[in-house]
C-alpha cells in the first residue's frame, strides 16, 4: 500500500510502500518537495557508488531532470574518504540522463573550510568521558556558496558502525565533511564502541552532528531526502522516503529502517559466509562491512568468510592504504596503544577507527577471499586467506541465496550483501 501523509508545518512528508514505491510515486513525492520554490541554482548531493542500492541514483536523476530546463543544477556526491566516482559508475548509478561534466568531486583534505566546533565539554558529556577533546565541524566550501537557492541532501538511513544509523546531516558532515571532522567522529565512535552504537539513534557522534547542524548548518537552504531499502537482486526496493528538514524527518526513517533492516538472529553463526559484490567492493576500506555488520551475530570461535572478487587494495586513498598495511587489524587495544604510539596513526584516526572496525579482536576468524590481492598482503594485514576460486567453487555466490545452508555437512549463513543490513543476536 503507498500512503503520503504530508506535514508541512513540521517540514515532514512521508512515503511508505511495503512492496517499494514506484517511480511513478517517486516523480511525485519529489515534484511535491518542489512545489513554490523559486530556484534558480540548485546543489544536489547523493551519495556514491558504494551506496549503489540506496535508490539516491534514481532520486537524483529525477530531480536533474526536473528542474535541468528551469535553472542551473550542480551534482557533488558525498564522497566522504571515498575514491571519487568514474564516469561509467556515474553512468551506473545516475543513468544516461545526467551529464558526467555535471558531476562534482568532493576532496575532504582540501576543499573544506571550518564553520565552527563542537565543545570538548560536550564531546566528554556524550561519550561518558572516554573523549575530551573539541571537534572542528569543516564542510565542502560549495555548500557556503549563497548563489544556491536549494541544497538537496540525498541519503539512505540504515545502521551504520560510526553513527549508529545513517544518514542525515552525516551526508553533510562526513560525507561532504574535511578530515577533522571525519577523524574524530570515527575514532569517537570507536572509543564507545561499536556494538553500543549500531542500529540506534541517538549515538554520542550522532549527538555531536545534531549539535553542529543546529548551531552551524542552520542559514544553508538543505532540504534533507531520505530513504529505506532493501534490494531484490540488482533491484531496490524503497519502502520509505522521508522529505524535509526537521529531524523528526529522520526519526521516522530510522524506525522504518529497524524494522527493515535489523536482523535478529536464533543462534550465533559458526560459520558465515559473505559476498562482495565487485561493482560496490574494491576495498577492505568498504568491504568490512562484512565484518561489522555481522559481528554482533558471530559465535566465538566461529569463521567469517568474505568473498571478495573486486578487492584490489586496503584503503580508498593512498595514505590511508598505506597506513592500513602498516599496521593492520589487530584489534581494538592494539590500535588504541598505536595511536598513543605513533604520531602518522594519531593524526589519521579515521584509520584507526577503521582498523578497531574491521577486527574481531580475536573472537572469531576472518578468511579473506581474493583474486586481486595476493595471500601475503592479506596476511600481513591481519586476515586469513583462501583463493577467491577456491572458496567461489564451494560457497559458490549464484547459487547461494540468504540464509541456512548446509554444505558439506557444515552449516553455514550466506549473506549476498552487507550493506542494507545489520545481523544480531
Amino acid at each position: 500500500m503507498y500512503t503520503s501523509p504530508k506535514e508541512r508545518m513540521l517540514n515532514q512528508m512521508k512515503y511508505t510502500s511495503e512492496r517499494g514505491l514506484t517511480d511513478e510515486n517517486l516523480r511525485f513525492a519529489l515534484a511535491e518537495s518542489l512545489e513554490g520554490r523559486e530556484l534558480r541554482r540548485v546543489l544536489i548531493l547523493p551519495p556514491d557508488y558504494t551506496r549503489m542500492y540506496s535508490g539516491a541514483g534514481k532520486i537524483t536523476a529525477i530531480y536533474y531532470d526536473m528542474l535541468k530546463d528551469k535553472c542551473d543544477v550542480d551534482i557533488m556526491p558525498a564522497l566522504g574518504t571515498h575514491m571519487p566516482m568514474t564516469e561509467e559508475e556515474c553512468t551506473a548509478f545516475f543513468g544516461q540522463g545526467v551529464p558526467f561534466e555535471k558531476i562534482l568531486v568532493h576532496n575532504w583534505r582540501n576543499d573544506v573550510v571550518k564553520i565552527g566546533e563542537v565543545p570538548s565539554e560536550f564531546v566528554s558529556e556524550v561519550s561518558e568521558g572516554l573523549v575530551n577533546t573539541k571537534i572542528d565541524v569543516e564542510v565542502n566550501r560549495r555548500l557556503l556558496d549563497k548563489t544556491y537557492d536549494l541544497i538537496i541532501s540525498i541519503g539512505q538511513v540504515v545502521p551504520h558502525e560510526v553513527v549508529g544509523m545513517a544518514n542525515y546531516s552525516k551526508n553533510i558532515f562526513v560525507g561532504c565533511g574535511g578530515s577533522s571532522m571525519i577523524n574524530s567522529s570515527h575514532m569517537l565512535g570507536a572509543f564507545y564502541g561499536m556494538e553500543r552504537i549500531m542500529g540506534k539513534d541517538f549515538s554520542p557522534v550522532r549527538r555531536v552532528f545534531d549539535y553542529a547542524e543546529e548551531n552551524f548548518l542552520k542559514e544553508l537552504p538543505l532540504l534533507y531526502v531520505l530513504t529505506c531499502t532493501t534490494n531484490t537482486g540488482d533491484t531496490t526496493n524503497i519502502h520509505g522516503l522521508y522529505i524535509g528538514r526537521d529531524r523528526s524527518n529522520f526519526e521516522a526513517a530510522v524506525a522504518q529502517s529497524q524494522k527493515t533492516n535489523l536482523i535478529h538472529v536464533d543462534e550465533p553463526f559458526r560459520k558465515a559466509v559473505v559476498y562482495l559484490d565487485p561493482r560496490e567492493f574494491k576495498t577492505t576500506w568498504l568491504g568490512n562491512k562484512a565484518v561489522y555488520r555481522t559481528r554482533m551475530a558471530m559465535a566465538d570461535g566461529g569463521e567469517l568468510i568474505v568473498l571478495a572478487p573486486g578487492v584490489i587494495k586496503f584503503g580508498e586513498d593512498d595514505i590511508n592504504d598505506a597506513l592500513i598495511r602498516k599496521y593492520g587489524y589487530v584489534g581494538r587495544e592494539r590500535i588504541l596503544e598505536l595511536v598513543k604510539e605513533n604520531d602518522d596513526l594519531n593524526e589519521n584516526l579515521s584509520v584507526a577507527a577503521h582498523l578497531i572496525h574491521g577486527s574481531s579482536d580475536g573472537r572469531f576468524k576472518i578468511t579473506y577471499c581474493t583474486e586481486k590481492m595476493t595471500e601475503g598482503e592479506v596476511r600481513e594485514a591481519g586476515f586469513n586467506y583462501m583463493p577467491y576460486e577456491e572458496a567461489a567453487k564451494k560457497y559458490d555466490p549464484a547459487v547461494l541465496t540468504d540464509g541456512y545452508h548446509e554444505i558439506d555437512g557444515e552449516k553455514i549463513f550466506y549473506i549476498s550483501n552487507p550493506a542494507l543490513g545489520l545481523w544480531t543476536k
